[in-house]
């Protein structure tokens, strides 16, 4: 009985911490108005990261012996280096995870603008990328960012390690050359819309909808109104003029593609994808930047926003409930 009662009042401070912290945060941020928050540009030697890799292996695989000259080689290394400046080209490196709305081209329109601004004759950007596509509108931005690149003579190569499809692709075929992993997922040039529609299901609880509209094809599908043959006819029309400009953003950048065999919908694996001229070299990001890092140094560029109050609190708030549940289980009879 004991135990039962110091487990309930144990509880119950727990549950009334958690309740204040919630009380704190909700007070905070209904206090504070929003306001516009400036990212910040990370920029990452990942040439000083490999070769320090390489030096922990060799080191760890070495013996006593070598390892003091290791150690010596590589201090001479660094001295001579901090001494002359580095005349090797650079290689950017941006990273691209793309959502379906494409929010990430507000991060890539920084990291473009801040190579472009300090690019030299020789430099180059590797773009690794990911997406499975999205809104025609966020990726066509997308794509333009990566043409400033192209317009001012800056070489773009882009790595596909896992998926570049629809919109992806569309970014993709923007680089000079296009590099992917053997069983990444290419291709899927194509457009698709899909909506629900609720008519049926309004009739049938006598719920009328109305939808007035000014120009005739101002709305053409709804998902509570009853759509006819008229307005479908024009979506379609609509969905194969956007195809049409897609396939020819496509034949613009890859003139060699027998473009009506690769647009129309369909996505390969990465291997089959070079066989039909989508993609130009099998292999991963790693091993490209292994080879370039010899004769480039190697910069990771990426744009930041710092996170916002509600985030940061969001983010303690979990934390204390995980630690208030992790202290319940360590006190729970059934542990």
């Amino acid at each position: 009985m004991a135990f039962l009662t110091e487990y309930g009042l144990f509880l119950a401070k727990t549950l009334t911490f958690l309740l204040a912290i919630g009380a704190v945060i909700l007070m905070l941020v209904s206090s504070r108005q929003p306001k516009a928050r400036k990212g910040e540009l990370v920029v990452t030697d990942l040439s000083r990261e490999l070769e320090q890799g390489r030096h922990q292996l060799q080191s760890a695989l070495a013996d006593k012996g070598q390892r003091k000259q290791l150690e010596k080689a590589r201090k001479a290394e660094h001295k001579a280096r901090a001494k002359a400046e580095d005349e090797r080209s650079r290689l950017f490196v941006i990273d691209f995870h793309g959502s379906m709305d494409a929010k990430e081209v507000a991060s890539l329109r920084e990291e473009v603008s801040a190579v472009i601004g300090v690019a030299q004759p020789g430099d180059e950007v590797l773009l690794r990328l990911e997406s499975g596509g999205g809104v025609v509108h966020g990726y066509g931005l997308a794509a333009s960012q990566l043409q400033r690149l192209r317009d001012r003579d800056i070489k773009l190569t882009v790595a596909i390690d896992k998926v570049a499809a629809s919109g992806g692709y569309m970014m993709a075929c923007v680089g000079d050359q296009i590099l992917a992993a053997p069983f990444a997922i290419v291709g899927s040039i194509g457009v698709i819309a899909q909506l629900p529609n609720f008519n049926k299901l309004l009739k049938k609880h006598d719920i009328e909808f109305e939808m007035h509209t000014a120009g005739q094809y101002k709305r053409t599908i709804t998902m509570f109104g009853e759509n006819d043959d008229l307005g479908r006819e024009k979506f379609r029309e609509e969905l194969g003029a956007i195809h049409e400009h897609f396939k020819t953003f496509v034949a613009e950048h890859r003139p060699s593609l027998d473009i009506d065999k690769v647009t129309t919908g369909e996505h390969w694996l990465a291997s089959q994808a070079k066989q039909l001229g989508l993609v130009d070299t099998l292999c991963t990001s790693d091993d490209y930047l292994l080879a370039q890092s010899s004769h480039h140094k190697v910069i990771g560029i990426s744009y930041r926003k710092p996170k916002s109050l509600t985030q940061k609190l969001g983010q303690q708030g979990a934390q204390a409930l995980e630690a208030g549940l992790g202290r319940l289980w360590q006190q729970s009879p059934w542990r």
